[in-house]
């Protein structure tokens, strides 16, 4: 028999910056044993990974800049859910176009994360993507900004997955991604969802 859960109300919000990938609120919140607590916090608009992997066994990374660390981190294809009405498979599909110019004939569904659920609710979706073919050069995306950077390599999945075990890979969706297609793999792929399965609640 489980415990009662506390049932944490809202009482009070205050919006302090909206853009146009999150917005940041500070919330008063009702706390076990009485009162309430201020919460500073970050509603994101949510994102999709990756990992596509071709009939060699190896998987596509790209080498990226990210501003907020300082450095380039090796990742996987991955965007962020702003187009209004799209799907996630769909975004996911989009998403490998973009950034490594290919397509997949199957799409699965490999993990579900919240990346830093102590002060955000983004939650990223990660898909694998197999039967890869390769986007017509006349209808590549023209890659700006710091995609213009984009190096796109590709290395056999137990190389990466040592590259994660040795601290090499530490972007998040890139991590649990790599391991759970290792793990899916080694079971045969029966683990695997549908690619429109229900997110968590």
């Amino acid at each position: 028999m489980s415990a009662v859960e506390h049932r944490y109300e809202v009482t009070g919000r205050r919006e302090r910056y909206a853009g146009p990938v999150f917005t940041v609120f500070s919330d008063q919140v009702t706390m076990p044993g009485g009162g309430t607590a201020t919460r500073d916090h970050v509603r994101h608009v949510g994102a999709v990974a990756v990992v596509a992997l071709d009939d060699a066994g190896q998987v596509v990374l790209l080498r990226q800049y990210r501003h907020a660390v300082g450095r380039h981190l090796w990742e996987l294809p991955a965007g962020l859910m702003d187009v209004e009405g799209e799907q996630l498979p769909a975004a996911a599909a989009r998403e490998l176009a973009e950034e490594a110019d290919l397509t997949a004939g199957r799409v699965d569904l490999l993990v579900d994360l919240h990346t830093s659920p102590g002060f955000s609710n983004e939650l990223v979706r990660v898909f694998l993507a197999r039967d890869l073919g390769e986007v017509p050069a006349e209808r590549r995306h023209r890659r700006t900004d710091e995609e213009a950077d984009l190096q796109v390599v590709r290395l056999d999945l137990d190389e990466a997955v040592g590259m994660v075990l040795a601290g090499e890979i530490t972007n998040a969706p890139c991590v649990a991604g790599l391991l759970a297609a290792a793990r899916a793999r080694d079971a045969g792929w029966s683990v695997l969802r549908r690619a429109d399965a229900p997110l968590p609640r």
